[in-house]
């Protein structure tokens, strides 16, 4: 639910520069407090927006910003949804939504989408929208700059405003959608959540507008009922228009008085409150059942909503009890990295709830049956925090991340996303902070740095907790807990009334891994032709690939690739490598994790690794100061894993949880079903018993893992902000000085190398556990490696073609399912093997209209191929996407993470563009009639389990 913590807010939002500062520069253009209700703020926003209202009471944010350079954000918010529904309306605001894309005035009905991805945006990934409980915003992602883009972006965000039409028969299509929508999300989550809702806010109008809406309601809906919702809360001084991108503001501000404001003012209808909650509310307790959810329990009290003035003193003393709640989490942290934690997981926090509500709960998530112990320990700590504060060096730790986290964004101003000042704006029209710039935070933070002390963030602790005595108890599981009601409460009152010892203090060390030997010489050192990467090799065998960039002020993205990956996993040992990205968790050899915590405080610094197709990956993104530390951080991960049985502590309690969820839900048990059925039980690629995982430790992680991280090819990638010369000595010191490796990946042609699709063609029956009217269709046929660079992207195409097929013929034209699925998934790993899937998830009654529907779309393919036009929408978001892929430093990274053992990636990206241009419909037909003969399909069909197949 969206709730706003009062303890854990970013930085962004708690700090902001000195009156005085502000004062010495002018407001942005249009700033107006009254507009934006924020009249009690002290601060103005950053120079460079722009804001406005239109006469009929339209309001609008404008920022010019290049990063990605020549794209655009535009963003419409209403300021209406769930709760602004009548009883008989629940579900419309969500109704509505999905009618902005079923016809208006200027646009017929099945139209907007097919417009927008003509011109290049892809349904779902740029053009979207979501409906919360306060408000609904509808989102376009612009892939360039352009003026007649924006233009008919705003012309389309006009339409949804103010000129739907409203077809009863598209209404009842799209009616199937959403109680298709509806039915996927009705999971073992969906029903905990109604529940949680009900039992925390009885009364309260929240749990009675979940934004999805009734069966009855729904069900009821038809076009006068929708229209009479929008057009009592889509009016003009509801509607605010956010656009962030590479164009002149003026042109912008143009364009959007140009297109809105024609629209009627209209009376704005009073948003009804989320409400009431009851602070006397006390002593209640709720327990829920169900075999899929994990054991848990949250103690709360409520109480009244105070809404805090936008002062300096009260943003100073935000940062307090932030810090205060950063230290206490820390302190919990340290009990969940034990090798035998009293609990999974564990919050505490003080948070609001749509202005009617303030709430202090403690949440602890155990395995099954350690319920007691999980609450003793988090009450425990929770009571020692209050009790007896914290000491000097745990809120240095803390003041020294904040810190360090706006040295980061004031040195990244100048280079921030367009997502980042959407984000900002959105924040803004939320009423949650005046955003000011990165700078003015830092300089306010350094200028009440002295003010920070372990009293004055106990004290402001003290002041927002609400008391927790005759709490609300909730507890979830699968089983009822031993004793009921009554032994949870009187667990939580012994707790409480438990003495507590003041905390021990932990000992301060340094870093332990600064010296790796004499450091190496490059051997080889040269500039890749296309795309200017300079390539290294030094002495050891380590390769070094480097693009310097500046797409992103103070940031430098490291990634390292070790020889090995998923290739150590055998039939004999499927799990080799299960335990990899648990290897940070086990520390290193002379400092535990949390001591590394501790340590790299105020530092941008991480740890992480994962077993791709052939090799093992770390990657991290740091700054140019902390590059040096970074690149200590993965060596010695390299040189002296810790291997401490305390990182699989968590990952312990969690694994019979984790199997007790498997196949409770279609996607699920497809899930689980589709590796051995499609390998022939290979292992490798199945699902092991629960026992199997338990019998894990780092001692058999260790002996797989140890040559490959001693000895395995290794090649290093660096993307950003950074000076070559002084990172390539930084990695001369570090990779460079490492005993040598060798010289190449290996080539696993083996067993490992290979993955078989099975001959067991036809249909399949699966069942899961979820609701009885839940159910999935898919069709799988075995296509080939990605060696074919032609054929690779003929079948990318071909996916995304049979996508635009299914969701115009299962969503539009039957309104089956809520989201179709189609893809192509070609290995790079495992010879001449790949997959092509299509399917969707659907009502049980409706699995054999589904299968029969997506036979005819494949007859239809094979037969005849795609339009010129369903072929240029499919194909012109995927051009877009290429030609804004090196305007992140991800995007790079991509291409200069293996250009020396993969030099072959960069080229096959360079003509991407043109193999895409080149596919005519009869290429995508006659591939069709190669590999998609229903004939030869795996059909699996995934049903309840109550359910007969037929």
């Amino acid at each position: 639910m969206p709730m706003k913590s009062r303890l854990l807010f970013p930085l962004a939002l708690i700090l902001s520069a000195p009156l005085a500062a502000q004062e010495a520069r002018p407001a942005p253009e249009g700033w107006d407090p009254a507009m934006w209700e924020v009249e009690d703020s002290e601060f103005a926003p950053e120079p460079g927006w722009r804001f406005g209202k239109l006469d009929n009471g339209l309001r609008y944010m404008i920022r010019r910003n290049d990063r990605p350079e020549n794209t655009a954000l535009v963003r419409m918010v209403i300021e209406a949804g769930s709760l602004d529904e009548q009883d008989s309306e629940r579900g419309y605001a969500h109704f509505v939504e999905h009618m902005a894309f079923n016809g208006s005035n200027r646009v017929p009905e099945g139209e907007m989408v097919k417009l927008l991805e003509r011109l290049g945006l892809a349904f779902g990934a740029d053009t979207n929208a979501s409906t919360g409980f306060d408000r609904t915003e509808y989102k376009l992602d612009l892939p360039r700059a352009d003026a007649d883009l924006l233009d008919t972006a705003l012309m389309l965000m006009r339409e949804t405003a103010s000129e739907l039409t409203f077809d009863e028969e598209a209404v009842q299509r799209e009616k199937g959608v959403i109680l298709s929508e509806r039915r996927v999300r009705n999971s073992y989550a969906y029903k905990n959540l109604i529940d949680s809702l009900e039992f925390t806010y009885p009364g309260a109008r929240l749990p009675e507008r979940i934004p999805i809406g009734t069966i009855e309601t729904l069900e009821a809906a038809d076009a006068a009922t929708l229209r009479a919702y929008w057009a009592r809360e889509y009016v003009p001084s509801d509607t605010v228009l956010v656009v962030v991108g590479d164009f002149d503001p003026a042109l912008v501000e143009a364009e959007i008085t140009e297109h809105f404001a024609g629209w009627q003012a209209a009376d704005s209808p009073d948003q009804p409150a989320a409400g009431p909650v009851d602070p006397a509310y006390a002593g209640a307790t709720d327990i829920y059942v169900d075999p899929a959810l994990t054991e848990s329990v949250v103690v709360m009290r409520h109480a009244p909503y105070s809404e805090a003035p936008d002062t300096r003193e009260e943003r100073f003393r935000s940062l307090l009890h932030s810090l205060g709640a950063r230290a206490l989490a820390r302190r919990l942290q340290r009990l969940q990295r034990s090798e035998d934690p009293p609990f999974r997981g564990v919050s505490i926090s003080t948070s609001d709830l749509l202005e009617v509500s303030r709430t202090t709960q403690i949440a602890v998530s155990s395995e099954d049956g350690g319920w007691k112990r999980g609450l003793d320990a988090a009450i425990a700590e929770y009571r020692r925090a209050l009790q007896y504060g914290f000491s000097e060096a745990e809120i240095a730790e803390q003041v020294s991340n904040i810190r360090t986290s706006g040295e980061n964004a004031a040195a990244n101003a100048a280079t921030r996303s367009n997502a980042s000042f959407v984000g900002r704006a959105l924040a803004l029209l939320r009423g949650e902070r005046v955003p000011v710039t990165p700078q003015e935070e830092l300089a306010f933070f350094e200028e009440h740095a002295e003010a920070i002390s372990p009293q004055a963030v106990l004290d402001a602790m003290r002041a927002e907790a609400v008391p927790l005595d005759n709490p609300l108890i909730r507890y979830t599981g699968k089983t009822e807990p031993e004793g009921g009601a009554e032994a949870l409460r009187a667990t939580v009152d012994a707790a409480f009334a438990r003495e507590v010892a003041p905390p021990e203090a932990a000992e301060a060390v340094e870093f332990a891994y600064t010296d790796f030997g004499t450091p190496g010489q490059v051997v080889s050192d040269s500039t890749t032709d296309e795309l200017g990467i300079r390539t290294l090799r030094f002495a050891n065998g380590v390769m070094l690939n480097l693009k310097p960039t500046d797409l992103a002020d103070d940031r430098v993205m490291v990634e390292v690739n070790i020889d090995g990956g998923q290739m150590l996993a055998s039939r004999e040992d499927p799990l080799a490598v299960e335990l990899v990205p648990l290897l940070p968790a086990g520390g290193l050899g002379k400092h535990s994790r949390d001591e590394l915590q501790s340590i790299l405080a105020g530092r941008s610094v991480g740890s992480s690794l994962r077993a791709e197709g052939e090799t093992f990956v770390a990657s991290a993104t740091t700054t140019p100061r902390d590059l040096e530390l970074q690149l200590h951080l993965i060596a010695a991960y390299l040189v002296d894993p810790g291997y401490r049985a305390e990182g699989l502590g968590p990952w312990r309690k969690g694994l019979e949880d984790f199997f007790a969820r498997l196949g409770r839900t279609p996607s699920s048990a497809l899930g689980e079903a589709l590796g051995p059925l499609i390998s022939n039980g290979d292992p490798r690629f199945s699902r092991q018993p629960l026992t199997s995982y338990q019998a894990l430790d780092f001692d058999r992680l260790r002996g797989n893992l140890a040559d490959r991280l001693a000895t395995g090819a290794l090649e290093i990638a660096l993307v950003g902000d950074f000076e070559e010369d002084a990172a390539i000595a930084l990695v001369a010191r570090t990779f460079g000085a490492l005993p040598p490796r060798e010289a190449a990946f290996r080539e696993y042609g083996d067993e490992r190398g290979t993955r078989s699709f099975t001959d067991r063609r036809g249909a399949h029956a699966v069942t899961h556990l979820g609701e009885a009217d839940q159910a999935l269709v898919r069709f799988i046929w075995p296509t080939t490696s990605a060696e074919d660079w032609e054929l690779s992207s003929r079948l990318s195409l071909l996916s995304r073609v049979m996508d635009l097929e299914l969701t115009e013929t299962l969503r539009e034209e039957l309104g089956q399912t809520y989201s179709p699925h189609a893809s192509s998934s070609q290995s790079d790993v495992y010879r001449d093997f790949g997959t092509f899937s299509l399917g969707a998830e659907v009502d049980v009654s409706q699995v054999v209209a589904a299968r029969e529907a997506i036979e005819r779309a494949l007859r239809r393919m094979v037969a005849e191929g795609p339009s010129e036009d369903t072929l240029d929408r499919a194909r012109r978001p995927l051009l877009e996407s290429l030609d804004n892929r090196l305007k992140t430093n991800g995007g790079w990274m991509a291409l200069v993470d293996r250009a020396q053992s993969e030099p072959e990636d960069i080229v096959r990206f360079l003509r991407a563009k043109d193999r895409q241009l080149a596919i005519t419909p009869a290429e995508l037909r006659d591939l069709a009639r190669q590999y998609l003969d229903p004939e030869q399909a795996l059909v699996v069909t995934v049903l309840p389990d109550s359910a007969k197949t037929d």
